[in-house]
This record gives C-alpha cells, structure tokens and sequence, in this order.
C-alpha cells in the first residue's frame, strides 16, 4: 500500500515527522510526505489561484520521495495527486497535528481539509490529532495508528476518519470510543488597537464553549479516549431536502424539476 502523508504544521514538524518513523518502522507500507514548508494551521479548506507554487525536494528512506511545498495543506494534496508528484495514493494520512481538531472546529482545520481533499479526489484519508499543546511526545499515537492501521484500512475503505488521541502517555488512555462531531462555540472579542504609525488593527480572542455531551468527540477526549469520528464530504441536509422538495410541490408556480 502506498501511503500519502500530509499535515498543516509544515514539512518538518515533529508530528508529521514522528508517524513517518512509526510507520518505516512498524509497517511494509510505502510513504511519500507531500506538505506545507512552513506553518498552514487553521487555512480550512483553501487553495492557491493567483501565486505560484513552488517545490522543494527531499530523499526519504524509502524509495518515495518527499516534496515541501509553498502553499496551503489542500494544495498540497491536490499537487501531490493531480499533478503526478507521486504515484497515486492508496491511502493518505493528515498530521499528526500539534492541538485537537474536534466538533465544528473541524471546519477550520488545515489538517482535516487536507484529509477531505483526499476523500474529493477519491482517496481514502484518515486526520489525526494530538490533543495537547502542552503534551509533545507523539511517539504514542503514532505507534497506536501504525499498530492498526491495516485493520483501519479493511475496515474503512472510504470517505474519513477524523482520530484525535488524548494528550497523555498511553498507559493513561482510557480507551477507544467511536464518536459524532461536537459542537464548540465561540464567545469571540476582537480587541481593537493602533500601531505606531496609526493604523487600527485587531486581535481576535474569546472565550471556547465546549458541548461536552455524551457520545460526542469533545467528551471522549475530557474522558482520555481516543476519538474515532468516520465523516464525509456530503453537507447536504437530505431531511430538510425532503421537505423542501414538498414545500415547492405544493406551492403554485413552481417546478422542482426544472427552472
């Protein structure tokens, strides 16, 4: 199996790099690293238009290479795989990010929308997360997914898997659960100041608003287990759909087949 492995945090950060070991090591798998050169976090789903992007090459162990490239997480994925960069993937891997990608922050999130690049271009992708900023050890999560990883693959086959692991050394997780996306909320407050030269500009902080329900993704990382949440790129609402659809049906006028 040849494996992509993409990130936000940059071509050299250590969790990126970390999984890259785990997986030399623990797995036959082959493994190309097409990512940002520097920090992409929180670029959502964006790609570059108007810029070009440049490529730097590395050599890997294997006989794959590794590109670091100028623009955002997203484009790394779409050069890697539409442009020939390497040969195609059959499976890619976002991260290990550095801070927890869970509930609606996922749509923010460099290293989930690289993963749903990969799904857009039909390739199967797994996100994964490191829930700790203060916790730096990623040895224990990229152990964990190079253990499973081939029972993740034959059991998930499509679409995404967004896996956040608790910000702790294993021996203190508390297990596995299969979880939905959250909800966090954001009590924002954008301080307004000037710079020397008086230009207004602002900074943007708040405070986080966590739903911490059961069965949530949010709460099994409070509870210290690993956060397997299976996701796709179908935002379509299909009970709203439904009623719409009869909405329109029975309104004068309107033809729901046609304009």
């Amino acid at each position: 199996m040849h494996i992509l492995l993409t990130n936000d945090d940059g071509y050299h950060a250590s969790g990126i790099q970390t999984l890259y070991q785990a997986l030399r090591s623990q797995t036959k798998h082959e493994i190309s690293i097409v990512a940002p050169e520097g920090q992409r976090s929180a670029m959502g789903h964006s790609i570059t238009l108007f810029q070009p992007l440049f490529i730097t090459e590395y050599d890997l162990d294997g006989d794959q290479k590794g590109f670091a490239v100028s623009g955002t997480p997203s484009d790394c994925v779409k050069i890697a795989i539409q442009a020939g960069l390497i040969s195609r993937p059959d499976l890619l891997i976002s991260g290990i990010n550095q801070g927890s990608n869970l509930g609606t922050d996922i749509f923010y999130s460099g290293t989930v929308s690289a993963a749903m690049e990969g799904v857009i271009l039909g390739v199967p992708s797994l996100a994964l997360s490191l829930a700790s900023y203060d916790f730096l050890d990623f040895e224990p999560s990229a152990s964990y997914l190079a253990e499973h990883l081939d029972y993740f693959v034959s059991c998930y086959q499509e679409g995404l898997m967004n896996i956040n692991f608790p910000g702790k050394p294993r021996s203190e997780w508390a297990g596995v659960k299969v979880t939905r996306l959250g909800k966090t909320v954001y009590d924002n407050v954008f301080e307004r100041r000037v710079n020397p030269r008086g230009r207004t500009y602002y900074w943007q902080c708040g405070n986080r608003v966590q739903d911490l329900e059961e069965g949530t993704d949010l709460r099994a990382i409070q509870d210290d287990f690993v956060s397997i949440t299976p996701m796709h790129s179908d935002l379509t609402d299909y009970k709203c759909l439904q009623n719409w659809k009869s909405l329109f049906e029975k309104a004068d006028g309107f033809d729901v087949n046609g304009v």
